[in-house]
């Protein structure tokens, strides 16, 4: 691990450097994005801009330190569907369990990801590929889900499996993004991962679950 200047960070350094993330993230949670400045993260870390500076550029540059974790953490969510079955019972619970655990990542990282869709909305590369990282991990088994039910006949020939997996990723995003805004329509937790999963599981074989 290195500071700005190129210079190896010795063992309190990199102890430094890990507090003034975890203290962005702190605020990341409290204040808009644009509110944080440098010399508010160095004074909850206690320490001074100067020291900020020699690990990052900006608020901006941490930010993405913070992101690129966030999105590496994120590969973890493949995981809920390696080697899962779309039939039957199986299939509700798979969908059931992808939609629980999309939406627990989404809540425990929700301040970062705030930050990431809205540079990624902006047109920023960098927070864009972060966020397609991340969508990724799910992208591509649920494509390759669709895909292996189309060749068993199980999905109609027309369908087209990545505009189908794409879809329902977006959704899941966009929802999981917009959770608390639910209850404001009288939509509890316990009412919306069910119907979100009845929609994945739809969306994937095209049939109602068996439950």
């Amino acid at each position: 691990m290195r500071t700005v200047d190129g210079r190896v960070a010795g063992r309190r350094g990199q102890a430094t450097r890990q507090k003034l993330l975890d203290c962005l993230s702190e605020m990341l949670s409290s204040s808009p994005y644009r509110d944080v400045k440098v010399i508010d993260v160095a004074r909850r870390a206690g320490t001074s801009p100067a020291t900020f500076y020699q690990y990052f550029p900006d608020v901006e540059g941490a930010v993405l330190e913070i992101a690129d974790q966030v999105a590496a953490d994120g590969a973890g969510l493949a995981e809920l569907l390696e080697g899962r079955s779309w039939a039957g019972r199986a299939g509700w619970q798979t969908a059931q369990e992808l939609v629980d655990g999309f939406l627990d990542f989404w809540k425990k990282n929700d301040a970062i990801l705030r930050v990431v869709d809205l540079g990624a909305a902006e047109g920023d590369k960098r927070f864009y590929k972060l966020r397609m990282k991340i969508l990724n991990s799910v992208n591509g088994s649920l494509t390759a889900a669709v895909a292996e039910l189309q060749a068993k006949g199980r999905v109609d020939k027309d369908v087209h499996p990545a505009a189908v997996a794409g879809s329902l990723v977006t959704m899941l995003a966009a929802v999981a993004s917009h959770q608390k805004g639910f209850t404001s329509w009288g939509v509890k937790q316990a009412e919306l991962k069910p119907n979100l999963a009845l929609l994945v599981y739809l969306g994937v074989t095209g049939r109602k679950p068996t439950k």
